[in-house]
């Protein structure tokens, strides 16, 4: 009985017979996409609803809110956020139901980065 290691191997072998290392490159994948997530100026939704919006779906402080809706209210728009897709689409549909459901206009929408 020998006390040697027995080596097992499955690798390619070259000429020599030796074992030699398969090396497999992966392709690099893609970040996906980001989505801005935009609120849309109007003259009826009131500004404390839209803090409220900023604070509730977009996890905001009270502060980071109200300068939002300020630059909402005086530039037209203001990006809330960027986020993948997915995530992008559920805050602009969670906005716009809770914008209905207290019978606001209030718009929001999401674009391409």
């Amino acid at each position: 009985m020998s006390l040697q290691p027995m080596l097992m191997s499955n690798g390619p072998k070259d000429d020599d017979g030796d074992v030699g290392v398969a090396v497999q490159t992966r392709a690099k994948t893609k970040r996906p996409p980001l989505y801005k997530v935009l609120l849309l100026n109007d003259d009826y939704t009131p500004m404390e609803f839209v803090v409220h919006i900023l604070e509730r779906f977009f996890g905001l402080n009270h502060a980071q809110a109200f300068e939002i809706m300020l630059t909402v209210h005086k530039k037209g728009l203001a990006v809330v956020g960027v986020f993948s897709h997915e995530i992008a689409e559920t805050k602009v549909t969670q906005v716009m139901d809770f914008a209905r459901r207290h019978q606001h206009p209030l718009q929001c929408t999401m674009e391409k980065e």
